[in-house]
């Protein structure tokens, strides 16, 4: 865990790329195998599940630090990080806890489902073996909620670094399946590991494009199409193996048991990237139906019928088991419609279509007519584009719609977390209904530090009422707040839900009797459905 400390102490103390991947790469080098294993695991946003909840952490290490309850729970909201506040207030170690990174997993890991004080006995011996910094990581790998700083393409050139492995090749081989308990680092980055013929490839993402389109040169060079409001997925149809994996790498293929019919049709050594809708009458259904199936294990069969799925073709990354993403766009959209026009049909997979236009002004208009077809804008890719890894600008652009926005007030205030905790930085905000004010969305982000630290200085001088770490505040601070979509929710007083709210601009030019009204989000939510 010292090793392991020192990585992040590292890593902490710089923003600059080339220091990160140095220290990274000689971390990747020198460490013990299955530590490295479990940082590249961390790393890619696998987390171990979680032994011990956080009111129990709250109170073993209140009463470790001779602490009332409530003097710790105050000093939580002055940091805004329980994993800090902890290792804050317990008192200095007394003891040497010498064990690696992979130790401490192996000993939370066998924590899971065991009795409470056999739990607070090993996190209070642990706790008592570690320094102030090893502590805090320690809490942060218990809270699930560690974070180092890192993107995943960074840790993938470090490791490319330290092992001469090509960076590509790593990628693909870190997605998909796989536990840091039972795989070992030669296996991880093997060349042909076992038990994953059902990897997925890392995905191609497209950079918004902010202006209009008319910079990128001939019309002709580019392919369009509509950028759905689904989940982006790969289907998977390899000898003995048929998936589908979810962008954020979740294997969801028991999800949508109505693609299984796909694995007898498609040539084996397919895959295939495209989008999951919720469809129905010919069009896809609002992505609210789709959300319904997204969080189950499995299926009922009302809801099967209620959010049919289908899946929108996007591009053909595998055929007969060769590796195509450095075939240009165009040749791999090719051989993606021949394969599907000789499907039988039913199958429930579609190409997506290429949207014609001669200039920028045509798609200018068609992308006006996104909502229309229950889409979220355009996508642009260059037609002689490679498949390309993670985030590449230049070769793919998603020119979204511009955002829905409302005036509203905001009633409600929280701390924010980490660097913000001493801001006020999460609001509650409400739209008139008549004469009350009804509140309808929560947002957290679109501010600048400064307008948060004006709003903070506000907050606590017009404080009416404290609900824990929540105040209440006058109905009088009147915001524009943005969202990319709006269903209804039986679970709010207002009836309705937001999706991706976030504030536009503080509207000092405002008052809280212009805000807008509950009538009119309804009237837009008819008009989405």
């Amino acid at each position: 865990m010292k090793r392991f400390a020192a990585l992040f102490a590292t890593l902490d103390a710089t923003t600059g790329t080339t220091a990160k991947v140095v220290a990274l790469a000689d971390y990747f080098r020198t460490a013990p195998e299955a530590d490295r294993v479990w940082t590249i695991a961390l790393l890619s946003g696998r987390r171990p599940k979680r032994a011990v909840s956080a009111p129990e952490l709250r109170d073993w290490a209140a009463a470790a630090a001779g602490l009332p309850l409530w003097l710790f729970e105050e000093s939580y909201a002055v940091a805004g990080d329980l994993a800090e506040t902890i290792a804050l207030v317990l008192p200095p170690a007394t003891g040497d806890d010498s064990r690696s990174l992979s130790d401490h997993m192996a000993a939370l890991a066998a924590l899971t489902d065991r009795p409470a004080e056999v739990r607070r006995a090993a996190i209070l011996a642990a706790w008592d073996g570690l320094g102030p910094d090893e502590r805090f990581l320690f809490n942060k790998l218990l809270t699930g909620g560690f974070r180092m700083g890192v993107s995943q393409g960074l840790m993938t050139r470090a490791l490319a670094q330290a092992t001469g492995m090509e960076e590509a090749d790593l990628a693909h081989r870190l997605m998909g399946d796989w536990s840091p308990a039972t795989l070992t680092f030669a296996d991880l980055v093997a060349p042909d590991p076992a038990g994953n013929s059902a990897r997925p490839y890392p995905f191609a993402l497209a950079a918004p494009l902010e202006d209009a389109p008319d910079m990128l040169g001939p019309p002709a060079d580019w392919l369009a199409e509509w950028k759905w409001d689904g989940i982006r997925s790969q289907l998977i149809c390899r000898p003995g193996s048929h998936a589908l994996w979810s962008r954020g790498e979740e294997l969801i293929t028991d999800r949508f048991p109505e693609f299984a019919g796909l694995a007898d049709f498609l040539p084996p050594g397919t895959v295939i990237d495209g989008e999951v809708l919720a469809w129905g009458a010919g069009r896809p259904l609002p992505f609210a139906a789709l959300q319904r199936r997204i969080g189950r294990k499995s299926v009922p069969r009302k809801l099967l019928a209620e959010a049919p799925a289908r899946l929108i073709a996007y591009d053909l990354l595998e055929a007969d088991g060769t590796d195509l993403r450095a075939e240009p766009l165009e040749r791999r959209r090719a051989r993606l419609a021949a394969i599907l026009c000789a499907l039988p049909p039913g199958l429930l997979l579609d190409l997506s279509p290429d949207l014609a236009f001669t200039d920028w002004s045509d798609l200018a208009t068609l992308r006006r007519t996104a909502r229309e077809a229950r889409a979220e804008g355009v996508m642009l890719k260059r037609r002689s584009s490679p498949y390309h890894l993670g985030r590449k600008r230049g070769d793919w652009w998603k020119w979204k719609l511009d955002p829905f926005t409302v005036d509203a007030v905001m009633l409600y205030a929280q701390a924010g977390h980490g660097r913000r905790a001493n801001l006020y930085t999460d609001f509650t905000f409400a739209v008139r209904d008549g004469e009350a004010l009804v509140p309808f969305a929560k947002a957290y982000s679109g501010l600048t530090d400064a307008e948060f630290a004006q709003i903070t200085d506000w907050v606590r001088k017009h404080t009416l009422e404290r609900f824990g770490p929540v105040r209440r505040v006058p109905p009088e601070l009147v915001f524009e707040l943005a969202f990319e979509g709006i269903q209804a929710s039986p679970r709010h007083k207002s009836g309705l839900a937001l999706r991706f709210p976030r504030m536009l601009r503080w509207r000092h030019d405002k008052p809280v009797t212009e805000i807008d009204t509950l009538d009119s989000l309804r009237a837009l939510l008819n008009r989405e459905t």
